[in-house]
């Protein structure tokens, strides 16, 4: 589970903002929107958090950050060189930001344990890193990395080859990550928890139908959970078919530039696809069956949703996306956040971080006042995140109606276009 997510210096983000999942005291749905969790000394987790503000406020560089971190995790001993530059992004507005680290930190829990890890850094090196575990309830600092010293600070309930692994360490790799290569098995929980649970869905990025249908083949349990999610959403699909074919130049998209398109079909010749194709009962009482580009682009998303979806409410993954309301219907964004609510549902203490536009799910019969977070940029340029309890709404305020009147906030400055 994720309990709260910090970051500085990175894109528009100048001064240190933190997003928490921890749950206040209030006792609304508490029973559907709040996790206890097993680790001691922990605060109640909430099962989601909603992210509004206006275009170019910087929702986005917040799940852009946590890509960063979740990417410099898995990669940064297994992929690059030594003296490579790392792919990080300071806030370039400020002369003075653009020559400081940038810094992340992250407070989870992972097989009932409590951590808290973070690293500093610049595009030349990590400046700082560290690793605070609570296994009891009480903080257990295991190391702490400081660049200009070869006496990092390992706690004694850190077991290991630590100054083989601290050797083995580049400047522009992580500890951790370099650590569990060389079989830190103490290490092992943390660095599967940003390799496995944390799953980002990037800004910008078009999410393909490949896991929706990869879930349909060969697993029969599997293509009925995910046609009864699609009649979910009243869509008049009956059954999903998934056939393999020899590829069709006809099919093939036209709209490539020729020489281009005549390489990859020359590429595909004599290969097999995987066709997928949605069952409709016509008014005549036929049966129909539509190819996914003959759907309309809500099916579309919405199907390519569908496998991911299921897998992280089955295996109690953290799903982050951007902007989830591209193309679905208000009632349809209702029905995807309600199942991270509904405890039938999520079983395994899965958790939603998104951002949005869509004002009509901005319910306090959805949400938590404490779900509810903001996003703006201030004069300057930096962008400020800040939760809705901070406006201490009243219990039956609207949100939706106080946030379009600008009471908290985080909306856009809208002019008239003189003609």
């Amino acid at each position: 589970m994720l309990i709260e997510f910090s970051v500085t210096n990175f894109r528009s983000i100048r001064e240190r903002q933190t997003l928490s999942l921890a749950a206040a005291s209030g006792k609304e749905h508490r029973d559907r929107n709040v996790l206890a969790p097993a680790a001691p000394a922990t605060p109640d987790v909430l099962r989601s958090a909603v992210i509004y503000g206006p275009n170019a406020a910087g929702k986005s560089n917040f799940i852009l950050a946590l890509r960063f971190v979740h990417d410099f995790v898995v990669s940064s001993a297994s992929k690059g060189q030594k003296g490579d530059k790392i792919p990080v992004v300071p806030f370039l507005m400020d002369t003075e930001a653009v020559g400081q680290p940038s810094e992340f930190e992250l407070v989870f829990i992972e097989n009932d344990v409590r951590y808290q890890y973070g690293f500093r850094l610049t595009s030349q090196r990590v400046e700082a890193e560290w690793l605070i575990a609570h296994p009891k309830g009480s903080p257990q600092r295991w190391f702490e990395r400081k660049a200009d010293s070869d006496d990092w600070g390992f706690g004694p309930n850190f077991r290991g080859q630590r100054k083989v692994w601290q050797e083995a360490t580049r400047d522009n790799a992580l500890f951790l990550s370099t650590a569990v290569q060389l079989n830190a098995e103490q290490l092992g929980p943390v660095f599967d928890w940003f390799r496995r649970r944390l799953r980002i869905i990037n800004p910008y990025a078009r999410v393909t139908p490949d896991f929706s249908i990869s879930q349909c083949v060969g697993n029969t349990a599997l293509r009925s959970r995910i046609i009864e999610f699609l009649a979910m959403a009243d869509l008049g699909i009956g059954d999903v078919a998934v056939e393999n074919r020899k590829f069709s130049a006809s099919k093939f998209v036209t709209r490539l530039p020729e020489e281009v398109r005549q390489q990859m079909l020359k590429d595909m010749d004599d290969q097999e696809v995987t066709e997928i194709r949605f069952l409709h009962r016509a008014p005549d009482g036929r049966d129909v069956y539509l190819d996914i580009e003959d759907e309309s682009g809500g099916t579309q998303k919405l199907f390519a949703l569908a496998g991911p979806w299921l897998d992280v409410l089955a295996n109690g993954w953290i799903l982050v996306i951007d902007e989830l309301d591209t193309s679905l219907h208000p009632l349809l964004m209702r029905q995807l956040v309600g199942m991270f609510h509904d405890p039938a549902l999520n079983t395994k203490g899965a958790q939603l971080v998104f951002s949005t536009h869509d004002t009509s799910i901005l319910d306090r019969e959805i949400f938590r006042r404490d779900q509810i977070w903001f996003v703006e940029k201030d004069r300057n340029l930096q962008s400020h995140l800040y939760p809705l309890t901070e406006f201490s709404p009243r219990k039956e305020e609207n949100f939706a109606r106080g946030y379009l009147q600008g009471r908290y906030g985080a909306v856009p400055f809208v002019g008239e276009l003189k003609v």
